[in-house]
């Protein structure tokens, strides 16, 4: 039946992407709201607007049983912001489907999905991916479900989420608000993407995020290069300096106190590496020739926090390079973190660690006193996101997810103690007691949160399968 359905589905989601939904706009994630609910209404769903001091989520419910264990399912409609000049397409949102042939990817017409199947085809468009396909799969199994005259096992909770990639600022607020109506025996998160042997994969967890920006301050304005080389220092070259000094050169993070309270024993290291992993093929994959020794395995890497650099502007580049001296340098720093680190302290610890190293940390833009008194300028600020969060892999929960699954995919599921992205879902769990696993649809090259986003049509099917083995499995 999910064979057949498989062209509808991809309409469906076509017309689905079709809607821009970058969450700091309010009117695309009513748009999105709007499509939503009128689809979960279709699905006899009750459907209720959760609403918060800024953009609202939407709630919905299915008691198909009087006497059953409920599920919540969680499913993210934003998307991240677009550059529509980076993409091989005109509208990023404008779903395109395409088939690879001489190593470059040629749109193809959706109406061949009508007579002809290929798994390797792909959807190009913004949040194909990251997660409207994922939720679509879901959302596809219910009316699988419903055209057949058959009920899930238990019944289902739905709440949406319409600005997970900001952190989801409301969110926290809103399950403390709701536990009664939130209550559920599990949470199900129907985001995040699989291994990188793109099997079937259930993650336990995820890190934790905070975000910083770092602004080293030069002379008061961009200087010629000429006129003032050798004379007006460049503040890159201190920020090289403080950045380089961050991590030495096997990629630990020489940050005191960075790593404390982490510690793997023997029999968790024993259970995160069963997951089928090659250090070498993943360089490979990756394309690169040495890896950061942090843990022995990819697995162990990602049970501790990490230190980033995730942007950098200093002067122009390429077309645009000019012969300046820059007058500051920015830095876009994020933490990603795990149980046993706390988001604060870390940040704090990087402030002092910026301080220790001769900088004197100022609010704002630099006042004529302050640069005529102190030779090195800063100035930190940073953002605490999503916390972290764990389930145990041998759990009730696990267990229910691996009986449903290895129904349809016999023993090729993956099963990951946790993933090294951040999701919004600690407040759950915090608030509602509940465990929670991610259910991972989309293929591990799908170029998540950049150009050319993709779902990958053998993935969507597989997502639309896995979702009908849940639903069709006892709790």
């Amino acid at each position: 039946m999910a064979r057949k359905k498989l062209p509808a589905a991809v309409f469906g989601l076509k017309e689905f992407l079709g809607l821009a939904n970058d969450g700091h706009f309010p009117k695309q994630a009513k748009n999105n709201a709007h499509w939503c609910d009128s689809v979960f209404r279709n699905l006899d769903f009750r459907t209720e607007v959760l609403h918060t001091e800024g953009i609202p989520l939407l709630f919905a419910e299915r008691r198909y049983h009087k006497k059953a264990k409920t599920i919540l399912f969680y499913l993210q409609i934003d998307g991240q912001p677009v550059d529509s000049s980076q993409w091989d397409q005109i509208n990023p949102y404008n779903a395109v489907l395409k088939e690879k042939k001489g190593g470059s990817w040629l749109p193809i017409d959706f109406k061949r999905l009508q007579n002809e199947y290929n798994p390797e085809w792909r959807i190009f468009a913004r949040s194909a991916s990251d997660s409207k396909g994922p939720a679509m799969a879901f959302i596809t199994a219910l009316e699988i479900l419903n055209e057949l005259k058959t009920k899930p096992r238990f019944n289902v909770k739905v709440i949406m989420d319409f600005q997970e990639e900001m952190g989801s600022p409301f969110l926290a607020k809103t399950v403390a608000n709701n536990k009664e109506l939130l209550e559920a025996d599990m949470l199900l998160i129907m985001d995040g993407t699989r291994h990188v042997s793109n099997l079937p994969t259930l993650t336990y967890g995820a890190r934790g995020i905070a975000t910083a920006q770092l602004r080293i301050f030069g002379a008061k304005q961009d200087l010629h290069s000429g006129q003032y080389g050798n004379f007006a220092p460049n503040p890159v070259f201190n920020a090289a300096k403080l950045l380089g000094s961050l991590k030495d050169k096997n990629g630990k993070v020489m940050i005191p106190g960075f790593y404390d309270g982490i510690e793997i024993s023997d029999s968790k290291k024993s259970l995160i590496n069963t997951v089928p992993e090659n250090i070498d093929s993943i360089k490979q994959r990756l394309g690169i020739a040495n890896i950061d020794a942090i843990g022995n395995t990819y697995q162990e890497a990602l049970q501790f926090p990490s230190l980033n650099i995730r942007g950098l502007r200093a002067g122009w580049v390429e077309k645009e390079v000019r012969t300046i001296i820059p007058s500051e340098v920015i830095a876009e720093i994020d933490m990603r973190l795990v149980p046993e680190s706390d988001g604060k302290r870390l940040m704090e610890l990087l402030k002092t660690y910026i301080q220790d190293q001769g900088y004197h940390l100022v609010d704002a833009i630099p006042t004529e006193q302050e640069r005529s008194t102190f030779p090195k300028l800063a100035s930190f600020a940073y953002r605490l996101g999503s916390l972290p969060f764990q389930t145990p892999m041998e759990s009730d929960i696990g267990q229910f997810l691996n009986r449903a699954l290895k129904k349809v995919f016999d023993d090729q599921v993956v099963n990951m103690q946790t993933t090294g992205g951040s999701q919004p879902i600690a407040p759950f769990i915090n608030t509602l007691g509940i465990p929670a696993v991610s259910i991972r649809i989309p293929n591990p090259d799908n170029n998540i949160h950049g150009p050319n986003e993709n779902l990958r049509i053998g993935n969507y099917l597989e997502g639309i399968i896995t979702c009908l083995a849940v639903l069709d499995e006892k709790l």
